[in-house]
This record gives C-alpha cells, sequence and structure tokens, in this order.
C-alpha cells in the first residue's frame, strides 16, 4: 500500500507544480498567498509534505483551479 500511496500522491503534486508553473507562479510566491514559507511548498511538490483536503483546496483557490475538477482528472491519471 505505501508504494502505490506514494506513486498516487506523486502524480498529484505534480500536477499541482505544473498548474503552479502554468500560472506564472513561484513556490516563493505560492508560500506567501498561503501564508506560508517557501519550503512549505518545495516539500510538498518533493513529496516530503501531504497535505490534507482543506490545504489543498487552498492551494487550488491560489492556483485558480476548481478543486473537484483536479481531483477528477487526477483520478483519471491513475493506473486502474
Amino acid at each position: 500500500k505505501g508504494k502505490a500511496h506514494a506513486a498516487e500522491y506523486k502524480v498529484l503534486v505534480g500536477m499541482l507544480r505544473d498548474l503552479r508553473i502554468e500560472a506564472g507562479i513561484t513556490q516563493e510566491g505560492l508560500a506567501d498567498s498561503l501564508g506560508k514559507l517557501q519550503s512549505y511548498v518545495s516539500k510538498i511538490e518533493r513529496g516530503e509534505r501531504l497535505i490534507d483536503p482543506v490545504e489543498l483546496r487552498r492551494i487550488c483557490e491560489v492556483l485558480n483551479e476548481d478543486t473537484a475538477e483536479l481531483v477528477k482528472k487526477w483520478i483519471s491519471r491513475l493506473p486502474k
């Protein structure tokens, strides 16, 4: 279960990183918008820090992404 979980999480954080980059927002800019340090975003993107649903929603708001749509896209990219 651990490796599957890690692989699924890697897909999610990769999507969040890609959204951040496409939005032209730096890690520091995202962190500032969330009231966090840049290291918070870096750790999320490296998979060193797990995020909960509330944090996911806040990140999506800053990146102007609908959370439900992101989750649907994420699920569709997971192995069946």
